[in-house]
């Protein structure tokens, strides 16, 4: 490897790198939901739209994660996508060993029975359609059932380790 003064210094390839790297990637922020014995969610930012027709979604969810034992099994998640209001909805459903779905988090059993949160930009109830290993993570391919687009304000995103507000 070489240096470039435009580029700097490059890095092998490590956990560290990947992290430092996606860092300067500033992603949407959204739960995923799912009913199980009890209902479980995390904070994601690995969400993406895959296909239109049909209409499907997949995001990421680590193996080791409280959350995966019941979305391996589930037929159905909740995907919402935050508002830049919803800063601690999002650190509430990242933090590990929280009570993700006690006050103050507002919500309601949706379609199919999964936990949908209220006052978010926009939600959809989701079928699994795969379960996909890939490392230490799962990524899970999803079809979209249902949803409501219609939340008022602007997105929640992450960057440099932090929820930021969108800026014009």
């Amino acid at each position: 490897m070489t240096a470039s003064p435009e580029l700097g210094t490059p890095q092998l390839a490590s956990p560290d790198l990947l992290r430092s790297v996606f860092r300067q990637h500033a992603a949407g922020v959204a739960v995923i939901t799912a009913q199980g014995e009890n209902p479980v969610g995390f904070t994601a930012t690995s969400l993406n739209s895959v296909a239109a027709e049909p209409p499907l979604i997949s995001f990421g969810v680590g193996a080791s994660s409280s959350s995966w034992p019941v979305i391996a099994r589930a037929e159905h998640i909740g995907v919402h996508i935050l508002g830049e209001h919803q800063c601690d909805l999002a650190a509430t459903f990242a933090r590990s060993g929280a009570d993700r779905f006690g006050p103050p988090t507002s919500w309601r059993t949706g379609p199919e029975g999964v936990p949908v949160l209220d006052g978010v930009l926009a939600w959809l109830v989701c079928r699994i359609i795969n379960r996909v290993p890939a490392g230490d993570h799962r990524i899970v391919i999803a079809e979209a059932v249902v949803g409501d687009p219609a939340g008022a304000g602007r997105p929640l995103l992450y960057h440099q380790g932090r929820f930021n507000s969108l800026r014009e």
